[in-house]
């Protein structure tokens, strides 16, 4: 289930993230608009909050998509080469694992930020509202392949 949690969390960070480029899917403007929009209303946060808020959050977003992007990049490398080395598997296996451990310590130096910004029952439910969307977003996944 972590693994799963893990994963979406990921996908709604590709996808904030690929949301910032020019060429925007319907799918991921309506997936970051919809997080957004969850995040603003579990929050309850006041038009103020938001525009100072918002802005960071998706910075952060921004830069644990890039995290996660330059881990995927080096593990295609080495899917891509014939013959693979130990070397090239450990540093893409070494690569993977450490998203984990960038994306909690991007999220712990955001974490100070946004403490400046919301209040501690806020900061409290910004985490709360992440996993609520992600299990609404695994919830809807679910029903569509059913």
């Amino acid at each position: 289930m972590k693994k799963i949690v893990s994963i979406l969390i990921l996908a709604l960070a590709v996808t904030s993230a690929a949301m910032a480029q020019n060429g925007r899917t319907k799918f991921a403007t309506d997936m970051y608009q919809a997080k957004h929009e969850m995040i603003i209303e579990e929050l309850g946060l006041t038009q103020t909050q938001q525009k100072q808020f918002m802005p960071i959050y998706e910075q952060m977003e921004r830069e644990i998509y890039q995290v996660n992007r330059n881990a995927r990049a080096l593990a295609k490398e080495v899917e891509k080469k014939k013959n693979p080395s130990d070397k090239d598997y450990e540093a893409a296996a070494s690569a993977l694992s450490r998203t984990r451990i960038q994306e909690g310590e991007i999220e712990a130096k955001y974490f100070e930020k946004f403490s400046k910004i919301l209040s501690k029952k806020q900061l409290f439910q910004l985490k709360q509202a992440e996993v609520k969307f992600t299990r609404e977003m695994l919830g809807k996944k679910k029903k569509g392949k059913q």
